[in-house]
């Protein structure tokens, strides 16, 4: 069974999932930006989470629309933008994509020939493209790979931080939130082995 529009607030043992997805950002940035519906902004706002909540411009436009917001609401040249549903992101990783990029307008990492875009870093040099894109209705973000300049993060790359791939994983379902509450309690009761798999 999917999760419903409510997934951000899914609680996996002591935190929610978007409240995980923070704390891992923090490592790696102050300024945290969350962006949600206008539907949903006093339910994520009311869990006074460390970060600042602010509505999408692009209503009904996935997540290209979201990525469009944040990077216009940024102070930053460069956002690091992650889905809220990513509860074993890795600190070391992302600190090598942001020290990375630069010289670049789209960092994204690619496994398999599969993109994570919603694991990447942003330039805000790509706010005029992706403009183009959903002013069009073509809302893959994959179409703004080669609108800009991209760098893309290999697997060897991304064993020497994250040989396992969690970092990836993401939760869609009731069999997606079991699994992940279980490699939490295992984290936990094993603080050595968990370092070891996290590469933190």
């Amino acid at each position: 069974m999917r999760l419903g529009h409510k997934k951000a607030l899914e609680r996996i043992n002591h935190q929610s999932l978007i409240e995980r997805t923070i704390d891992r950002l923090s490592t790696v940035s102050q300024a945290i930006l969350i962006v949600t519906s206008q539907e949903q902004f006093s339910l994520i706002s009311s869990a006074r989470l460390k970060g600042k909540v602010i509505v999408d411009l692009y209503p009904g436009k996935a997540a290209l629309g979201g990525v469009y917001t944040g990077l216009a609401s940024a102070d930053t040249p460069h956002s690091l933008v992650v889905g809220c549903d990513m509860p074993f992101l890795n600190s070391a990783l992302l600190r090598y994509l942001v020290g990375i990029a630069r010289d670049f307008d789209l960092v994204v990492p690619e496994i398999d020939g599969m993109t994570e875009p919603l694991h990447a870093v942003y330039s805000r040099r790509c706010l005029t493209s992706i403009e183009h894109l959903l002013n069009q209705g073509r809302l893959a973000i994959s179409q703004l790979f080669g609108l800009v300049k991209t760098r893309y993060v290999g697997e060897d790359e991304i064993a020497k931080f994250d040989p396992e791939h969690l970092s990836f994983f993401n939760i869609n379902t009731q069999h997606d939130l079991a699994k992940a509450r279980a490699l939490i309690e295992w984290e936990e009761r094993s603080p050595t082995a968990g370092e070891e798999s996290f590469q933190q």
